[in-house]
């Protein structure tokens, strides 16, 4: 007799459902943790990186936005609404630089009501940068590259406000077209050039400014405030400015002013 072979029905699994919903909730959960970390948005990196953008695109000039570009490239101006300066964190810098601005007149009025030239230091905005404009006749004596010791009061309060950012701090000396008389400085180039240095000498002296962050820089008469041709146009052109720029997005400047 022919034995009956017996055949097992095999069991449904009805767990195996169980697999494919764990999968979906490790996806789920994936997909969570990475809108929650791109969510944090660093302000200040994302302006660093949209400057290196800028930079790399030649945006403005032959390339970059204030230096040389590394490769040479056709010249342009345009660029996506991301990168238009005019977008991006244009009310966050005006508000910021107008801030320093008001810090700076603050500090130095005081000062200045002593004096009697109201023109002794004058405080000029243009977009991210901002210019702190000394009166050569009021800051130095005549053909000479030291700072008077009455007006070293006002270079320290202005220092507080600048120094601390930690920005690039150019000092640029400047003069008028007046032939120079004395036997020390041979020209207006030498007269500018030494008392930038003497201010960038003081701020490091007497306020620890990082001398990687100072520049002096002497221009002579080769940039006039007025081309007039009067005394107080030549007054004017006789200068020492301080020259800073800020970051699109910089907050230090945020931080309420806690002095009075």
């Amino acid at each position: 007799m022919s034995r009956k072979k017996k055949h097992h029905e095999e069991h449904e699994n009805h767990e195996r459902w169980l697999v494919s919903y764990a999968d979906f909730i490790t996806l789920l959960f994936a997909f969570f943790v990475v809108l929650y970390s791109t969510s944090r948005v660093d302000n200040k990196r994302m302006a660093q990186a949209v400057q290196s953008i800028r930079f790399a695109m030649h945006f403005s000039g032959t390339g970059g936005t204030g230096a040389l570009p590394i490769f040479e490239g056709p010249s342009s101006t345009g660029g996506g609404p991301a990168l238009n300066s005019g977008h991006l964190n244009q009310p966050k810098a005006q508000k910021a630089i107008e801030l320093l601005r008001k810090k700076i007149e603050r500090q130095i009025r005081p000062f200045l009501q002593e004096r009697s030239s109201k023109s002794a230091v004058e405080i000029v905005v243009e977009g991210r940068r901002l210019t702190v404009r000394l009166s050569a006749t009021e800051f130095f004596d005549e053909g000479q590259a030291a700072l008077r010791p009455q007006v070293l009061a006002v270079v320290d309060a202005i220092a507080m406000e600048l120094v601390p950012l930690e920005r690039v701090l150019r000092a640029e000396g400047h003069t008028d077209e007046t032939p120079l008389g004395g036997d020390r400085y041979r020209n207006n180039w030498e007269l500018s050039a030494a008392r930038a240095a003497t201010v960038v000498t003081y701020l490091e002296a007497a306020h620890h400014a990082r001398p990687d962050l100072l520049q002096a820089v002497g221009l002579g008469s080769a940039h006039p405030v007025s081309e007039d041709a009067t005394e107080e146009a030549r007054q004017r052109n006789r200068r020492v400015e301080l020259v800073i720029e800020l970051d699109p997005v910089d907050e230090q400047l945020e931080q309420p002013d806690q002095r009075r």
